[in-house]
């Protein structure tokens, strides 16, 4: 065993323990791992190897943290983005969400009744949209559709009212952006018809306003909605139609290309897995860190590690599904155990469940598969793709166990 890897590391930065497990997970020795490193630095001078061995151990142990340059090149070897191997602190919520405008909600609407539009009232419709959108990882389905159709029946109506050009372009992208907020919700909650329905008004909507994030974003719906009901080939197409409509400058651009990444993995295609990864890791790599993380249309660095834990899970790389699901239960989490995104979440459980099952821990399995249906805020599509496969799994190396039937049972009282 080499030098620093026995010791009991709990008490490591998480970034310090990570290292140590995607490199564990891919069954490297510290030599190993150097030597990917130097494969992935390019035409970039590193170090020799003793002296590059003694910093991997120091960055192993905890004892010195990489600079900006090993931090990119660290994150780039074990396949993810450098501010989700190495996150920045988490920015607060900027505080106009609540009291930025002066308006509470009351206000707004009174205002909105009126024939003139002013600057302050575009201003909350703006901070209302993106409060909505915000909301998605956390309110509930219900509630959140009942308030995203109303608000978005105000913002529509805006365009009987006395408009100037650029406010009425705002009112069609602040609709658009709403519209596709509840088109999400429809689809959580398997109103398929209305999903679809509110996914083109929003597209159509983003066209007219010129705002290419909506078009962006009601393509992604649509490869999602292909995805989850088991259309692969129509994902990936619904997906390159989302590429080709928006330019490599917008967070969609990431979210696509995880869709056909996670399309191809389904197929079994894996050289196309790894191709669609590493040019949505690329791309991601390149953005800047996005102002409000909890905005569910903007795709935050953590997220990439949720992408290839679906991926690998489906690929059979148990080992480096098992890590990156550790890495999003640990990213979605806050410190008091408050957990921030329950659907991210939920996936990595059905991630570990599959692990064990594959290695015959049928108990283990089947509780992590129990605690992925714990959570309130629940996308039902979603859930039931991964249960499904945790299922799938499950009957093939447990096919005469009671304790398997009666999780299917659960499953299908959740999607009665």
């Amino acid at each position: 065993m080499a030098p620093g890897e026995g010791r009991d590391t709990d008490d490591r930065p998480v970034w310090s323990r990570r290292i140590r497990s995607e490199r564990a997970a891919r069954r490297w020795s510290q030599s190993d791992a150097l030597e990917a490193l130097r494969a992935h630095a390019g035409d970039q001078q590193l170090p020799g190897r003793s002296s590059l061995l003694r910093n991997w151990k120091r960055w192993e142990s905890g004892e010195t943290e990489p600079d900006d340059f090993y931090k990119a090149l660290i994150s780039k070897t074990f396949g993810t983005v450098t501010a989700a191997f190495f996150p920045p602190s988490r920015p607060e919520l900027e505080s106009h969400f609540i009291a930025g405008t002066g308006l509470d909600t009351l206000e707004i609407v009174s205002r909105l009744q009126a024939s003139d539009v002013s600057a302050s009232i575009i201003e909350a419709l703006r901070i209302t949209a993106e409060r909505l959108s915000c909301d998605y990882s956390h309110v509930q389905s219900e509630v959140l559709l009942v308030e995203g159709r109303e608000w978005l029946r105000r913002i529509t109506a805006l365009r009987d009212s006395r408009l100037t050009l650029t406010q009425h372009r705002e009112v069609l992208s602040l609709a658009g952006q709403v519209a596709l907020l509840v088109g999400c919700v429809e689809y959580d909650m398997g109103l398929r018809q209305a999903a679809e329905a509110t996914r083109k008004a929003a597209l159509s909507l983003g066209a007219e306003s010129g705002n290419s994030d909506v078009v962006g974003w009601a393509h992604e719906m649509r490869s999602w909605y292909a995805l989850t009901q088991g259309q692969y080939r129509s994902a990936i197409v619904a997906a390159q139609a989302g590429l080709e409509a928006v330019g490599p400058a917008h967070s969609v651009v990431v979210q696509l290309a995880a869709h056909q990444a996670k399309a191809w993995a389904r197929i079994g295609d894996r050289r196309q897995v790894e191709v669609m990864l590493n040019h949505g890791r690329d791309v991601l790599e390149g953005l800047p860190y996005p102002d409000n993380l909890d905005n569910h249309f903007v795709v935050d660095p953590s997220k990439w590690d949720f992408y290839t834990m679906d991926c690998y899970r489906h690929v059979g790389e148990d080992q480096m599904a098992a890590t990156y699901a550790a890495a999003v239960i640990g990213s979605s989490t806050d410190p008091d155990g408050t957990v921030r995104k329950p659907m991210r979440v939920a996936e990595a459980h059905v991630t570990l469940g599959v692990v064990a099952a594959r290695a015959g821990d049928l108990e283990k399995a089947i509780g992590e598969g129990r605690a992925a249906l714990a959570g309130v805020r629940r996308s039902i599509p979603s859930l039931a793709m991964h249960t499904r496969e945790l299922v799938h799994v499950l009957r093939e190396r447990f096919p005469h166990e009671s304790a398997v039937a009666q999780y299917e049972d659960e499953l299908r009282a959740l999607r009665a």
